[in-house]
């Protein structure tokens, strides 16, 4: 990977099965894409038959897709106060990681969750990283569970980088990575509003402390619909929101993230996703 740029791509359409998934990434020019397992808007993950599996493995083989991510659906909360949704939480995840392992693939990229005035900040990174545990214990394999920041507000983990090593060191295993989501990262505050090669190196030297930047895994490239530190989560497509197309210069040029999949989670020109000329656009970031 120490190729002029990262391996590239988008979060892609697996409708129809997975291997569907492969061919939609290969449309858009990818080297790496993420896709969801099961329905993102329910508890219940359908496991895949052995059929469903060996035609999406057969098809990613003869594919340029080198990096291989799922994503969680949106319902868990493993900061929750309620038994029966954190309980609903660890089962949801552990379906959609066995998917993961099934396939294959690196690992599932989940959200971090939220909490209530049942229970502290503190407590809810102590329940977070217990949920975390027993997903990994349900799951065993290589497959890696991999916590993405949030964009802040409303009682949401994981909007700063302490969130993430706090829950990581409770957790203490090699199977927890990271995600920086680049629009949560602005519009938490994160980011500085005008994203330079300075603040990005500074940002992520903080972010080399507290979880080590070698277990930053993914990045979901995403500009920002909304204005520095609105702790509103709306993307862009690539240069067209307010972090700007310089911002993305700016992080492309940081190498420390040069090993960790970039994947676009943009609306896309064509309102259809992510798109060849969003891939482009990211491509040409990097000199």
């Amino acid at each position: 990977m120490a190729a002029k740029h990262p391996f590239i791509g988008g979060h892609v359409s697996a409708a129809g099965g997975f291997y569907k998934a492969v061919e939609n990434a290969e449309r858009i020019g990818a080297t790496a894409m993420q896709f969801f397992g099961a329905s993102p808007r329910q508890w219940f993950a359908k496991i895949p038959d052995q059929a469903a599996v060996d035609a999406y493995q057969s098809a990613l083989k003869k594919s340029q897709v080198k990096a291989v991510f799922l994503h969680a659906a949106y319902l868990p909360n493993l900061a929750t106060g309620f038994a029966e949704s954190y309980e609903k939480s660890i089962k949801s995840l552990s379906e959609h990681l066995q998917i993961v392992t099934m396939l294959g693939a690196n690992g599932l990229i989940f959200h971090m969750g939220s909490f209530g005035g049942e229970m502290t900040h503190d407590e809810a990174i102590e329940k977070t990283a217990k949920g975390m545990k027993q997903v990994l214990k349900n799951v065993p394999g290589d497959a890696f569970l991999v916590m993405e920041n949030s964009s802040g507000g409303g009682g949401k983990l994981g909007s700063v980088v302490t969130d993430l090593g706090a829950i990581k060191r409770l957790v203490n295993d090699s199977r927890v990575k990271v995600c920086i989501d680049t629009a949560h990262a602005f519009e938490s505050g994160v980011f500085a509003e005008k994203i330079t090669p300075e603040n990005v190196r500074e940002v992520f030297d903080e972010w080399d402390r507290e979880i080590n930047l070698k277990d930053l895994v993914a990045l979901h490239v995403n500009d920002s619909k909304t204005k520095h530190n609105s702790h509103t989560d709306r993307h862009e497509n690539i240069g067209h929101g307010y972090i700007g197309i310089e911002g993305f210069r700016a992080l492309a040029g940081e190498k420390r993230l040069h090993h960790a999949a970039w994947m676009l989670e943009v609306p896309g020109f064509d309102d259809h996703g992510p798109d060849k000329k969003n891939v482009d656009i990211l491509r040409g970031c990097f000199v």
